[in-house]
């Protein structure tokens, strides 16, 4: 008995003994940990000042532009092109050019026949006529009533006035029936289609019997001309690359027709007007095409190299921010941030060229993010 109540006795000292120690284990490491507790200055704090007070790698900013080999599409037009209408009603009398003619200027494509303004401008010169008759018989009965009228008494002053003022306004009337005239000739002219410039048929919609309406302008056209000998390259420069370039400036371009195939030409003209919707200037080159090979319509790769905004600054691509907003950079004033919006020019896969609110020798930042707010102070 005895010695079963020493055993009992033995493992409950053990097991106060092994209590003992895990406390004094957990209270030691416990004090370690509380190094970090606040009025004591630990890791935790170190790095919440840290936060408060970021230490960032910066770059001081100098104006250098950004050359960059900018590829954009664009395609060919023609030079000149137009759409014919008929300008009167009429019926088609005769075609005769098809798609793929080549005319000259003032070649007769097509005649239209519309018997009702033959008789319009036929009645018009039979007024003109008319007009003309009486206003000869008018103009002589007042002529010789004036000679007569030389004699004192012979005519009396108010027969002759009548007299005056009827030839006066018959050759009124002649004038107007003769302008009546001339109108009725022009509008007949118009039943004659003919090439305003030299180029191909590149549509034809109509053919003899056709009836042709002035008013139906939103059907489609009776011919299609377009000049092929001279197109024109068209492309839509993003703004920040079009401020660098000039007229005359050497443009290389590929055709998806010619694989390959490497042809230059020279910018030409500039709209001057930036499209809102795309932020893009359109451009123009001159393309000679003699041969006849290029086509309206081809689509093209341009390639040129852009010199970059001599007055730009080149700054790393992880300096700029951008959001659905805004795009900035984050300037170092007076030891705070600032976010200083910008608009970028020429890009490169790590650099970019910034213009806006900003001086040479200015501080930014070369790794920013939206996550750093405004004036928060910067080692």
């Amino acid at each position: 008995m005895k010695r079963y109540r020493k055993s009992i006795l033995n493992h409950i000292a053990l097991a106060i003994s092994a209590v003992t120690g895990l406390l004094m284990t957990t209270a030691f490491s416990g004090c370690k940990e509380g190094k970090g507790a606040p009025g004591n200055p630990g890791t935790s704090a170190v790095q919440t000042n840290a936060a408060a007070n970021p230490v960032q790698q910066t770059l001081t900013l100098q104006r250098s532009a950004l050359p960059q080999l900018v590829k954009l599409p664009a395609q060919l037009a023609s030079f000149e092109e137009v759409s014919i209408f008929p300008k009167v009603n009429g019926y088609v009398k005769d075609v005769f050019v098809d798609v793929g003619s080549t005319v000259k200027k003032g070649q007769l494509l097509m005649t239209l026949e519309a018997p009702e303004l033959e008789q319009a401008a036929t009645q018009a010169k039979e007024r003109y006529a008319r007009a003309k008759l009486d206003y000869i018989i008018s103009a002589e009965n007042f002529r010789r009533m004036a000679k007569a009228a030389e004699t004192p008494g012979a005519v009396s002053p108010m027969n002759l006035a009548g007299l005056k003022a009827k030839a006066d306004a018959d050759s009124t009337l002649v004038n107007a029936e003769k302008a009546n005239w001339e109108m009725q000739q022009t509008i007949l002219g118009y039943l004659k289609v003919t090439a305003p410039f030299n180029g191909t048929i590149t549509e034809r919609n109509v053919h003899p019997g056709a009836l042709v309406s002035a008013e139906a302008k939103d059907g489609k056209p009776m011919l299609h001309l377009g000049q092929m000998d001279h197109l024109r390259l068209q492309v839509d420069i993003p703004e920040g690359i079009a401020a660098g370039l000039d007229s005359k400036d050497t443009i290389q371009f590929f055709l998806s027709a010619y694989p390959g195939k490497k042809f230059t030409g020279h910018l030409t003209r500039k709209s001057g007007l930036v499209n809102s919707q795309f932020r893009a200037e359109r451009m123009e080159l001159d393309v000679f095409n003699k041969d006849g090979k290029l086509a309206p319509g081809m689509y093209a790769d341009l390639l040129f190299n852009s010199n970059g905004n001599p007055e730009a600054f080149t700054v790393p691509r992880t300096a700029i921010v951008t959001s659905t907003e805004r795009k900035y950079v984050i300037a170092i004033r007076d030891g705070k941030t600032v976010r200083i919006d910008v608009a970028t020019g020429n890009e490169s896969p790590d650099k970019a060229e910034i213009t806006g609110d900003l001086q040479p020798g200015e501080i930014i930042l070369s790794h920013a993010n939206d996550e750093v707010p405004q004036g928060v102070p910067v080692k």
